[in-house]
C-alpha cells in the first residue's frame, strides 16, 4: 500500500497538540487566534464517529459539536461534519460547517494537508501563477511569476484565489499529486526547512526533505455563517501518472 500522507516520525499523539501530519482540519481560525490555540481548536478535539467504513463502501463521517470547552474560547453554537471517502487512486475529504446556533458567526478554515515525498528538491506545485500571497517567512506581499513553484528553503506562503486545480509533481511512489478543491478559494504551501525542522521538538530534523504542505482553504477572508445555514468545501487529491524518481 502506498502512503501518500506525510506523518513526522516525532509527531505527539496526546490529545492536546496538533498531530504533526496526515490532514490536521483548521477550524474556527486560522493562524494566530487571540481566543485560543493557534488554528483553532478543531484539530486537538476529540471527534464522534458518525458513520464508520463498512465493507464496499470506504467512506467515514466524523461531527464536532461545541461544547463547554469550545464555548468557553468561542462563544456560538456549530456542528461541523468531516466526510473521508477513499477510492483506489482518490482520496476526498469534506466539511460541512453549519451554524446550529441563533447569532451569526465568522471563522476561517482549512485542510492542512501533508504530502510524503521522496525529494522536496525535485518537486513542484502547479496553480499558484499571477496569484497574490502573503509570505509569512519574509513578512511581505508577494505576486507569484511561476508556472511551477518549486522549494529551496523555509517555504511559509498564503496564496489568495487560486486555481482549483493543483498539481504536486514528483510525489511518494514517483506519482503526480492532483488536488481538486471545492469551494476553498486559497491555497498555503509549508516546509519548514532545516533550522525550523531541528527547532520542532515533534518533527524530525532530516524530515523536511521528505513532505510538502498544500493546504487549501479558505483563509484570506472570513466566511460570515447566518444561522441554521451552512458551509461546504472540500478537496479530491488523485494519483496521477508516475514519474522518474
Amino acid at each position: 500500500m502506498l502512503e501518500c500522507c506525510s506523518c513526522s516520525r516525532d509527531a505527539v499523539f496526546d490529545g492536546k497538540k496538533a498531530i504533526r501530519g496526515g490532514i490536521p482540519v483548521v477550524f474556527p481560525n486560522f493562524g494566530p487566534w487571540e481566543l485560543g490555540p493557534q488554528h483553532g481548536f478543531a484539530r486537538t478535539s476529540t471527534w464522534k464517529l458518525l458513520e464508520p467504513p463498512v465493507q464496499g463502501k470506504p467512506v467515514a463521517v466524523f461531527e464536532l459539536e461545541d461544547n463547554e470547552q469550545t464555548r468557553a474560547m468561542w462563544n456560538y453554537r456549530f456542528k461541523v461534519r468531516y466526510t473521508v471517502s477513499v477510492g483506489e487512486r482518490q482520496l476526498d475529504t469534506n466539511l460541512d460547517i453549519t451554524n446550529t446556533g441563533d447569532q451569526p458567526f465568522d471563522f476561517t478554515a482549512l485542510l492542512h494537508t501533508y504530502f510524503r515525498l521522496p525529494d522536496i528538491s525535485k518537486t513542484t506545485v502547479s496553480g499558484l501563477n499571477g496569484c497574490t500571497y502573503l509570505d509569512k517567512v519574509h513578512k511581505d506581499h508577494k505576486t507569484e511569476g511561476r508556472d511551477l513553484v518549486s522549494i529551496a528553503g523555509e517555504t511559509d506562503s498564503m496564496y489568495e484565489a487560486t486555481s482549483s486545480v493543483h498539481r504536486i509533481t514528483h510525489g511518494a511512489g514517483g506519482y503526480t499529486f492532483v488536488v481538486t478543491k471545492r469551494n476553498l478559494p486559497d491555497t498555503v504551501v509549508w516546509n519548514p526547512w532545516a533550522d525550523k525542522a531541528k527547532a520542532m521538538s515533534d518533527f524530525g530534523d532530516d524530515q523536511y526533505v521528505n513532505m510538502i504542505c498544500v493546504e487549501a482553504g479558505h483563509v484570506a477572508s472570513r466566511v460570515l455563517l447566518p444561522p441554521q445555514q451552512t458551509f461546504s468545501g472540500g478537496q479530491t487529491i488523485t494519483l496521477e501518472k508516475k514519474q522518474n524518481l
